[in-house]
């Protein structure tokens, strides 16, 4: 894969100025990182490899970072001090980003590793970001964060954004979505790119099934925002996606950075010497590919067989014009059962679908009207959601998230009414 140079790269813009005193003191002093002054020195002594890092190491894999502000701002403190050169990867549609992470580590052999964000006094835990640093030439590494943070939802997606925002190349993993539902997985990220401070000036798109929607949804993309944002063929096998993800970041150090030695990535479990030799920056590298390839695990998950009639009804489901996302989950316990579609995910859905049933259903018996499950439908700035009875599952319900300026609620209701009834049927039918 080849990519044209970019006018918008980091040694084509201006320096960062650095942040105000009072604004990197909350993070500097917590995290005990030196600042650096234009010589070049460090305020104490020389700076170790630990001192360029974020947070402090606690053993096991895992980094503290006390902070006394919001978890982005302290993140953004801490990389316009360090000026890192690291890989984001987001999941829309899917979770494929956190285990693409863990195959990467098996392969080279490398840990997971996790910083743990904390609140300065009561240490209490705000947010865990996973990393992987894989190994480069001469030596080095190239850092991996996914952007599925665990934290509040508020907290994960600015989180999110920081993290895409700041990196040098930024890998979008992409579930099955139909047009509609990528138009509004996308628009934040537009918003977000527009609003101003966004560095990463290289994307990639990796859709895990086959659609005809992605090329002109990132092109659509491209327009607005003028990154140099790309589709990629499907990604079937976490090689692929290693792949792709290699060659963009050979071809940018090679881009930004002319004649000098850079921190290339060989092409792990490939086994074709040829390529890794391509990528690779010295001899080591090169040796290195030549060895026997390392499995990687398996990175997301295949598309819907739509063999089970839940399975096929959600996926029917999330195909409808204006659905982002549709949950079935256990009405008691919150837990969900099955899902299709984009964010809002799983866990969230049957979580606050669960709470505004129970609160609904307490209502109903105070008011002396029973305690059948309701069928709701709440209408939002942008959103409506509809909360029902799941058809031939008692005691589960159905979770969904429609985009309001793209649905007609009357339409959606008859065109539910249609899948209930094929799902009644189905669980009626026998199966073998």
């Amino acid at each position: 894969m080849s990519f044209s140079s970019d006018p918008h790269s980091r040694s084509s813009r201006p320096p960062t100025s650095p942040p105000a005193a009072h604004d990197w003191e909350s993070t500097r002093v917590l995290t005990q990182i030196s600042p650096r002054f234009a010589n070049g020195q460090a305020g104490t002594a020389a700076q170790t490899d630990d001192a360029q890092d974020i947070g402090r190491a606690v053993g096991n894999g895992v980094r503290e970072l006390f902070v006394a502000c919001e978890p982005a701002d302290a993140m953004t403190q801490q990389f316009d001090h360090l000026q890192p050169e690291f890989v984001a990867v987001h999941d829309l549609g899917t979770s494929a980003s956190r285990k693409l992470l863990g195959g990467i580590a098996a392969a080279s052999q490398r840990a997971v590793q996790r910083l743990v964000v904390r609140r300065n006094g009561a240490g209490t835990v705000l947010a865990t970001i996973e990393y992987v640093d894989c190994p480069a030439a001469n030596g080095r590494s190239v850092r991996l964060y996914s952007t599925e943070v665990d934290a509040d939802t508020h907290t994960r997606q600015t989180l999110g954004r920081v993290l895409l925002g700041r990196a040098r190349l930024g890998i979008m993993m992409v579930g099955d979505l139909p047009a509609h539902a990528l138009t509004t997985a996308l628009a934040p990220w537009r918003e977000a790119v527009l609003r101003g401070g966004w560095i990463c000036r290289r994307m990639l798109f990796m859709p895990l099934s086959a659609g005809a929607a992605l090329p002109a949804e990132v092109a659509k993309f491209r327009a607005a925002t003028a990154l140099d944002a790309t589709p990629t063929a499907q990604v079937t096998r976490p090689a692929d996606v290693w792949g792709q993800l290699c060659l963009a970041w050979n071809a940018w150090q090679r881009q930004t950075k002319p004649g000098q030695d850079v921190a290339s990535l060989p092409l792990l479990g490939t086994g074709s010497t040829a390529a890794a030799a391509a990528t690779a920056a010295n001899a080591s590298a090169a040796r290195a590919a030549t060895t026997a390839p390392i499995p990687m695990p398996v990175v997301g998950a295949p598309s819907p067989t739509h063999d089970e009639p839940l399975e096929r009804y959600l996926h029917d489901l999330s195909q409808l014009t204006g659905v982002v996302s549709a949950c079935a989950f256990d009405i008691m316990t919150g837990q969900p059962i099955g899902h299709a579609g984009a964010r809002p995910g799983p866990d969230e859905l049957g979580r606050h679908g669960s709470s505004v049933l129970a609160t609904m259903m307490s209502a109903s018996r105070a008011l002396g009207l029973g305690a059948a499950v309701p069928d709701m439908s709440v209408t939002l700035g942008q959103h409506h959601l509809l909360l029902r009875p799941l058809p031939g599952h008692p005691g589960a319900a159905l979770h969904v998230v429609l985009d309001k300026p793209h649905v007609s609620l009357a339409l959606m209701l008859l065109q539910l009414r249609r899948l209930d009834d094929a799902l009644l049927l189905a669980a009626r039918l026998p199966r073998g």
